[in-house]
């Protein structure tokens, strides 16, 4: 099995020319991209790094950041992609965990990496300006190391919803089998665009759109912090054929107050994952922006892409589709048995794109793979046709009174109220009760009418009351600017205080 790195090498050899990452008018061929990720290994030769060695990256989608990501990979080295927003002690904790010798931080958040690396013990390389020419000083390690696919590609660190972030192992073959797949899902090849807002350091972006993009011989047009007004521009300005973000990005989208003065008709399909994307917002903008959307989905644990609403397969607004080529996917009960079809159980995946497991955390490894199957803690049914829906997060569902709530059945009627843009339902301890069932709302920057928002909250309570269960509508709802976000604008609920 080849090095990930190989995908870059085989399409700079067929393709040097073309254009491999973009930032606005910096433009990176692929001639340029092999090149300078040879030169990055012979920088870590020098460095006295070795081979196996974990060297972190720490820096939004800027263009070298895949020059970087390419030649730690290259080398034979494992890439630890961190979030740049993490804090000096946040750094420290994933730097001495995952035991990472070197850093490469972008030169914007080198207040918080240069303690949080000092404190882990680690170097610490600027990501500026001045990286490019001071690699040209450097021999190219035009050779690529030879890994086996079981060997250690990337560490990527899980959000750490329980308590601190896991690091999930993911191997060559892991990342190769799966970019594969994604290419073969959403038809890329020479001469596509692809957006590039989905963070890198996050997996659906790493291998949905950097590597699939490489593989394929492709474009990635990057937007370093979302906008969705300057996303716009970038889809009419680099003719983008495929689209790929969350739920929020494409509400964002929505809400662009002049999008009809863009020309967007170089989509050709969307892409959503991350979230369940609510049913309002799916006919809504395929309405608005005459492309598809594709709803996948996956973890970072299975490298990420797992199952997919595939075009040439029976597609469902509001399911995740089917079975991708090589995963297979059972819904079982809590006692580890397959549930029929129309039950609601926990999803579980095997095959090749199942993580290695939790670096250094073989408790935490067992808890999540048995039998083979990692346990994702999402809550799914399939249907008749063998489609797979979730239902919800293992951890999210509420119960009242004896009751099963899913949030996100809840959460899809406020999506269709006419003044909600965000919603988020939890729940609260209730000593009648159990749990109380509460929603969290934002408004639609034009929400109609001008009503006070205790009254407006009451309206969009009685909104929902009237559409689900008498045990399943929100009691309390709470309106506010903006429900807290991921990085890569997925909403966090555990941010939210019941």
């Amino acid at each position: 099995m080849p090095n990930v790195a190989s995908i870059l090498r085989n399409s700079a050899a067929a393709h040097p020319d073309a254009i491999a990452i973009k930032l606005d008018d910096i433009e990176l061929s692929y001639a340029a991209l092999d090149q300078l990720s040879a030169k990055l290994a012979g920088m870590l030769a020098a460095k006295g790094i070795a081979k196996g060695d974990r060297v972190a990256i720490v820096s939004p989608n800027i263009p070298q950041m895949p020059v970087v990501y390419y030649g730690i990979l290259r080398y034979g080295a494992v890439v630890v992609p961190l979030n740049p927003l993490l804090k000096s002690r946040e750094v420290a904790y994933h730097l001495q965990d995952s035991q990472t010798s070197l850093v490469f931080a972008w030169e914007g958040v080198l207040a918080e990496v240069a303690p949080g690396a000092e404190a882990a013990g680690a170097d610490l390389i600027s990501i500026d300006a001045l990286l490019i020419p001071t690699l040209s000083g450097h021999e190219a390690l035009s050779p690529i190391t030879e890994a086996a696919g079981d060997d250690t590609a990337v560490i990527l660190y899980t959000s750490g919803t329980t308590g601190r972030p896991k690091g999930a192992e993911l191997t060559h073959s892991n990342l190769l089998g799966n970019a594969e797949v994604s290419r073969s899902l959403h038809d890329v090849g020479v001469g596509d665009v692809i957006f590039g807002g989905l963070p890198f350091f996050h997996i659906f972006g790493q291998t949905c759109a950097l590597n699939e993009a490489i593989m394929s011989g492709a474009t990635v047009t990057l937007l370093p912090r979302f906008d969705p007004a300057k996303a716009l521009e970038i889809i009419q300005r680099d003719q983008v054929t495929i689209f790929e973000g969350v739920p929020t990005m494409y509400i964002g989208l929505l809400r662009v107050p002049d999008r009809e003065r863009f020309d967007l008709s170089s989509l050709k399909v969307a892409v959503s994952g991350g979230a369940a994307l609510p049913l309002e917002v799916l006919r809504e903008f395929e309405s608005a922006f005459g492309a598809p959307i594709l709803e996948g989905y996956g973890l970072s644990e299975t490298s990420p892409v797992v199952s997919f609403n595939q075009r040439d397969g029976i597609r469902k607004a509001g399911s995740i589709g089917t079975a991708v080529r090589g995963a297979q996917l059972r819904i079982m009960n809590d006692d580890g048995e397959p549930v029929a079809a129309g039950e609601v159980g926990e999803m579980a995946v095997a095959g090749p794109y199942v993580m290695k497991g939790y670096w250094r955390n073989p408790e935490a490894t067992a808890a999540a793979i048995r039998d083979g199957w990692f346990y994702t803690g999402d809550l799914a049914r399939q249907d008749e046709d063998g489609v797979y829906f979730i239902v919800d997060r293992k951890k999210d569902m509420i119960l009242r009174g004896g009751y099963n709530v899913y949030p996100r059945e809840v959460e899809e009627v406020l999506y269709q109220h006419p003044a909600v843009a965000e919603a988020a339902v939890i729940g609260r301890p209730d000593p009648d009760h159990g749990e109380e069932i509460i929603a969290v709302v934002a408004l639609k920057a034009d929400a109609p009418g001008a009503a006070p928002p205790e009254q407006l909250a009451e309206e969009i309570r009685d909104f929902v009351k009237d559409r689900i269960a008498a045990y399943k509508y929100p009691r309390e709802v709470r309106i506010v600017e903006a429900l807290p976000k991921g990085p890569t604008g997925k909403i966090l609920k555990r941010e939210i205080k019941a």
